[in-house]
């Protein structure tokens, strides 16, 4: 497999910015719904699911960076 470019690396990490802060705003709007008197067992499963995921996206875009820095560095 060979070497991915600069280019994608700084391409794909926009992408996964974007999306942390599309689940950032769906979070924030959950934890409105629970903190203001309309909590559901269903608010309460996708806050948690949303959270998860946004961990997960999260840890890529440090990874992402890292790695960006290192291949700059070079």
């Amino acid at each position: 497999m060979g070497k991915v470019s600069l280019d994608d690396l700084r391409r794909e990490l926009a992408e996964l910015e974007a999306e942390e802060a599309r689940l950032s705003a769906v979070r924030d709007r959950l934890h409105h719904q629970i903190d203001f008197g309309f909590e559901t067992e269903t608010s309460r499963t996708r806050e948690r699911e949303i959270s998860d995921e946004r961990r997960r996206v999260h840890d890529r875009i440090d990874s992402l960076r890292k790695l960006l820095r290192e291949r700059q560095a070079v």
